[in-house]
């Protein structure tokens, strides 16, 4: 079976992040979107973690997770913790989520937290031609 890749985050932010991908690679049935909504604790949101990966077998997912430190990461860290086999990956972005669906379709590795900051830039450097040390003076 093909890896799984669960977005988890604060609210809405993981489908629609799923859903924005989607708009440049096209339908994605292999990425998953689970939200904490405001109505639900820590339990509440393990459930929802737990009837997904009862699905998948734990090697065959990867979990991005919007905030290191917030509650949906802290809660499948937890499950890591207590011997869940999947990698977590927090502070996800949009060019995470694609470098995770290009080394899915190239079969090649990649470094999802250095795809993520690269990718963040500060634009106006890039648009005036100012580097990093110009920044600082």
């Amino acid at each position: 079976m093909e890896k799984q890749l669960i977005l988890v985050s604060h609210g809405s932010f993981a489908a629609e992040l799923k859903r924005s991908t989607e708009m440049i690679m096209g339908p994605q049935e292999g990425i998953h979107a689970i939200g904490l909504l405001e109505s639900e604790g820590p339990e509440d949101f393990q459930v929802k973690v737990e009837a997904l990966l009862a699905n998948y077998k734990e090697d065959e997912v990867v979990i991005f997770a919007d905030l290191q430190g917030g509650t949906p990461c802290n809660v499948v860290s937890r499950m890591v913790l207590e011997g869940a086999s999947f990698d977590i990956y927090a502070g996800m972005n949009m060019p995470m989520v694609i470098a995770y669906l290009n080394s899915l379709w190239t079969g090649q590795e990649a470094d999802f937290a250095e795809k993520a900051r690269q990718n963040t830039l500060h634009v106006n450097s890039l648009l005036f031609g100012e580097d990093d040390d110009d920044l600082d003076e």
